[in-house]
């Protein structure tokens, strides 16, 4: 829906590059509506503009601090141009369409930076102007929002281009960047009174945690935990709860639809024990024996109804949370016997598409780190059989949760052992085996998955010494073929993926 920009109210403190806007909206016979200091700037440019006073009938007042805050400024910006009511009330009351809205902030952390004295900060918060963006990128249907310096001469091509024009998706797309103005001012001012460090909570509900990762670490939880879970039983989550459960309920969605019960223990965020089984008894049996002491203080997760004979069992260890869709009324009332025990009911359907982490006053995202098992392909002239490639399928799903460099061994559904964290990846294979053979399994007749590729054969061959009777990794390296005619030769099975799953 294209929209042809008629009338403009700018008000800015930074003039830097407004010049040939302005001059291009003037060319246009576009009217301008201004105030104070920029009315000034534009006057002097040559160009006529209207005072919003004369807009309002009502001067500036309080030092400036109220001069924008009025029915015919804000009618005109949030009036709807296609509702008749509203048409109407604007006609009535004299107020005057506004079709754009150039409007920036008051330099608040550039005065924070320049000063202590908290009588100059408290006046660079800004009032109008966060008003002003915001009605306008609300009625974006109608009205273009200009928040930013940076986006002049973008917006003046887009304009010049487009004979005074936009669309309704350009108008959305400055919409939000004009919200993430709003959002990055207000939390820069919360962080200022609250003498905080902590950035871009993006307005969630605070949650005042213990303590950080370490008893002397102050932390903050941003969010809202009861959208995602039903908390039965147990103590406030802690910051390493959060981050747990955080890779618990990543680890249980890769088997969502799946016909069998998983039930998975996670710790320091990794995956110590998972199994496929046809009973929660029987998985949560299978998982625990994957590595029982790892599972010492973890955090459980299944994706099945915990009964009241898997309680019982579960019931004899410590652990920290047990995540699960729902607990039978026996298991609930066995498993709540203890006063610290956090039981969550997972009411979540899907998982959000992007992953985030701060560093270096900064914010990374990423997308997903999805499987796609189109690129799958078996490399060897052994074909893995069902049982094989079901257990493959299984392997290469877990090794996604288990930190960089990872090996993960897998037999019958149940994992019998795991190398995580370790620098290179021989290191990670020999920790895995060691550690299947410390819980009391044998390699023999296991599959290996990896995160990343073999970059020389002799992981394949300590592999195979082991007993190893299958691979799947993702290839990429400028040897793989050595791998593959080492496979070839003792006739094992290797499927390539294309798709390594660092973790970091």
């Amino acid at each position: 829906m294209q929209k042809k920009i008629q009338t403009v109210l700018i008000s800015v403190f930074y003039k830097d590059g407004l010049d040939n806007l302005v001059h291009l909206l003037h060319s246009n016979h576009v009217k301008i509506f201004s105030t104070g200091g920029t009315k000034s700037f534009i006057e002097k440019l040559g160009i006529p503009c209207i005072d919003v006073e004369s807009l309002t009938g009502f001067p500036s007042i309080l030092g400036g601090r109220v001069k924008t805050l009025h029915p015919a400024v804000f009618g005109g910006i949030l009036g709807k141009r296609d509702d008749s009511q509203h048409v109407a009330e604007m006609k009535q009351f004299n107020i005057p369409d506004i079709d754009m809205v150039v409007v920036d902030l008051y330099p608040f952390e550039e005065t924070i930076k320049q000063t202590t004295d908290e009588s100059l900060i408290i006046e660079k918060i800004d009032i109008g102007g966060p008003s002003m963006i915001r009605a306008a990128a609300k009625n974006h249907k109608d009205v273009l929002v200009l928040a930013s310096k940076n986006d002049y001469l973008e917006v003046g091509k887009m304009l010049q281009n487009q004979q005074m024009c936009s669309s309704l998706e350009q108008r959305q797309e400055y919409a939000i960047k004009a919200f993430d103005v709003c959002t990055a001012y207000d939390q820069a001012i919360s962080n200022y009174f609250h003498k905080s460090a902590f950035l871009t909570p993006f307005g969630l509900p605070e949650n005042i945690l213990r303590y950080g990762e370490n008893p002397h670490q102050k932390g903050v939880y941003y969010g809202n935990l009861d959208h995602l879970f039903v908390q039965l039983h147990g103590k406030a989550l802690s910051y390493n709860n959060l981050v747990d459960v955080e890779s618990a309920i990543q680890l249980i969605y890769e088997f969502s639809g799946y016909d069998k019960v998983v039930f998975g223990v996670i710790k320091h965020t990794n995956v110590c024990g998972i199994a496929a089984r046809n009973t929660v008894l029987n998985a949560w049996e299978a998982a625990l024996a994957g590595d029982p002491e790892s599972a010492f203080g973890g955090v459980l997760v299944c994706n099945q109804e915990i009964d009241e004979a898997t309680a019982n069992k579960i019931n004899t260890i410590f652990f920290e949370v047990l995540i699960a869709p729902s607990f039978s009324k026996g298991a609930l009332d066995l498993l709540q016997t203890k006063k610290n025990r956090i039981l969550l009911q997972n009411k979540m359907d899907t998982i959000s598409p992007v992953q985030m982490t701060t560093l270096l006053n900064g914010l990374l995202v990423q997308n997903n780190d999805d499987v796609n098992y189109n690129e799958w392909k078996v490399v060897t002239s052994a074909q893995p059989n069902d049982n094989m490639r079901a257990d493959l399928e299984f392997a290469n799903l877990i090794v996604k949760h288990l930190k960089s460099n990872a090996i993960g061994l897998v037999r019958n559904l149940q994992l019998i052992g795991k190398g995580c964290g370790q620098t290179s990846r021989i290191d990670a294979l020999r920790h895995a085996i060691d550690k299947a053979h410390l819980s009391g399994f044998e390699t023999a007749g296991a599959v290996l998955s990896s995160d990343a590729f073999f970059p020389f054969d002799d992981c394949v061959k300590i592999a195979d010494e082991a007993g190893i009777i299958a691979f799947i990794q993702p290839g990429g390296s400028i040897r793989d073929n050595d791998s593959i005619q080492y496979c070839e030769l003792k006739k094992l099975p290797m499927i390539i993926t294309g798709t390594r799953h660092f973790k970091h």
